[in-house]
């Protein structure tokens, strides 16, 4: 069966970051500004920290897989916006953007949310197709180790409780924004580790449904839609959230984040609980 080309037009802005993602980095820097200074409410000024750059590594997440699409072989990622790093663009907004937020919000994990559109009828390689899948939670990846960066080298400051008192390892200087760099650098690894299972409708199954035979990919495929339900149910329902959290908590204090100090950040991002 041949097929023509939906296009082969890139526009000439395709490349250019999107108003949108613009204001969010601005909000990015802006709310990191005003918690390192402790400007005004400084619990409102960590939620919009943490909160736009978990959006920030949304968009990066997405335009990853965008970008090794294009390079791949699919051009009209270039034509529906997703290499101009547009939330707003991408197949559902609803699950893309506002799902994971309200979950960081609320839970304070960072789910894997719903994502661009890349027709496989132009990735002729069953590795690029595998790659295109992965390119979304190596981005991840690379956020977490510069979010964490700084407590790599022991700039950012550690926390423990001791004996009901906060106890701060280093400067205690500006620890609002280190608990909530902290926090966002935590979010990264979350999201790396859900994004990497290996669950139909996630990364990390679309990274291994190309290497499966056309009938084991259809069944594959047809639980595909499903795949955040399960997960849900494997976090909240089953001891492999526990499992989770270890995996996580420990990869975290390999990088030098003190599990107390990214607690402190979740805790200030909720700045209407008051506690």
């Amino acid at each position: 069966m041949t097929y023509e080309p939906v296009s082969t037009r890139t526009p000439r802005n395709a490349f250019v970051p999107s108003p949108v993602f613009v204001g969010i980095v601005a909000v990015f820097a802006v709310s990191g500004w005003m918690t390192w200074t402790g400007f005004g409410n400084v619990r409102v000024d960590v939620f919009l920290f943490i909160v736009s750059g978990w959006l920030v590594s949304l968009c990066l997440h997405e335009y990853a897989h965008a970008l090794v699409g294009f390079f791949s072989g699919d051009r009209s990622v270039a034509e529906r916006g997703y290499l101009r790093l547009n939330p707003l663009k991408y197949t559902s907004p609803l699950l893309s953007i506002v799902l994971p937020v309200v979950v960081v919000i609320l839970g304070g994990i960072g789910l894997p949310g719903g994502a661009v559109w890349v027709d496989h009828r132009y990735i002729n390689s069953r590795l690029k197709d595998s790659l295109i899948s992965a390119a979304g939670p190596l981005t991840n990846v690379i956020l977490a180790l510069v979010a964490a960066f700084p407590f790599l080298i022991g700039v950012g400051p550690t926390l423990e409780l001791v004996g009901g008192q906060f106890v701060a390892g280093g400067s205690g200087d500006h620890l609002e924004f280190w608990a909530a760099l902290a926090a966002v650098a935590f979010l990264q690894v979350t999201a790396t580790i859900l994004n990497l299972l290996p669950i139909p409708g996630l990364d990390g199954g679309s990274i291994l449904a190309p290497w499966m035979s056309p009938a084991y990919q259809r069944a594959w495929n047809l639980f595909a839609p499903y795949g955040f339900i399960l997960l849900f149910l494997l976090l909240w329902q089953t001891r492999v959230g526990d499992y989770f959290f270890d995996v996580v908590f420990w990869i975290t204090d390999k990088l030098g984040l003190s599990e107390v100090l990214i607690q402190v950040g979740l805790q200030l991002m909720r700045f209407w609980s008051g506690s």
